[in-house]
């Protein structure tokens, strides 16, 4: 597994030789992920770092933007490794290995 390379200009990513483009959101939550690799964020703080507001309901919509990510940088998005969902924590991002 490689880490994903993000073109900011583009707001892009290239995973698995594939480049797909980001929305702006799926773009910040992509970049905070891949720039702590290894931190567990909550749906809340992902939603208030990326939203610049105080979180309300936020699980659904951080789940369906993650999901669209998947789809977009893992190999098998039905079986991730990059990004891991962490019970009772939240999702992290795995570095390469």
């Amino acid at each position: 597994m490689k880490t994903p390379v993000l073109n900011n200009d583009e707001m892009s990513v290239e995973s698995y030789g594939r480049k797909s483009h980001l929305t702006p959101k799926e773009y910040g939550i992509l970049k905070l992920l891949i720039n702590n690799p290894g931190r567990a964020f909550t749906s809340d703080e992902i939603y208030e770092r990326i939203w610049n507001c105080r979180p309300f309901d936020t699980k659904g919509i951080i789940a369906v933007h993650l999901r669209h990510i998947r789809e977009k940088i893992e190999r098998d998005p039905s079986r991730p490794v990059m990004i891991r969902s962490l019970w009772g924590r939240g999702y992290q991002f795995t570095a390469e290995s």
